[in-house]
């Protein structure tokens, strides 16, 4: 879209059930929100091509899939200049689920699931540490996640319009 989409009181709340549930039926939002099944589909298709919805997924469980170790890695670059490179090769890597691109320290902060322990240290010692470009990391182990939610959006309960 040429110009920016505003997000009124109707799209918070379709994205508020969508958020909670993305497999809710059109139609049954439609009847919360008090609108047409067809307005559902035109609001939703906007906000896609908006870029404010990116898709819809299945959460899987790591541990369900025997991957118990959760980590999170810094890591420091031989330069800024090495970013584009040092991403690549962990795209290439299963392992990891998110990066992001930080301030401070390091550069980079990874989001790792392993099968292990070993596991983990195979894939810091013979894979990340090997990547030109990285000049060194730091682990930190998750014990346990206390909180796991989606972003959160404000649910409005009155919509007008």
């Amino acid at each position: 879209m040429s110009e920016k989409y505003k997000v009124d009181a109707i799209d918070q709340k379709i994205l508020s059930y969508l958020v909670k549930n993305a497999r809710m039926p059109f139609l049954e939002i439609a009847r919360e929100c008090g609108i047409s099944g067809a307005a559902i589909h035109q609001r939703v298709k906007k906000m896609e091509e908006a870029g404010i919805i990116a898709g819809s997924s299945m959460v899987v469980k790591p541990k369900a899939l025997g991957f118990d170790v959760c980590a999170f890695v810094g890591v420091q670059l031989v330069s800024t200049n090495q970013y584009p490179g040092v991403i690549e090769a962990l795209k290439l890597m299963p392992e990891v689920v998110e990066c992001h691109f930080i301030t401070g320290e390091y550069a980079l902060l990874l989001k790792m699931f392993c099968r292990d322990n070993e596991h983990l240290m195979d894939v810091l010692v013979n894979t990340i540490q090997n990547i030109p470009g990285i000049s060194r990391t730091e682990t930190f182990i998750s014990l346990d996640q206390a909180i796991e939610r989606p972003v959160y959006v404000k649910d409005k309960s009155v919509v007008s319009g």
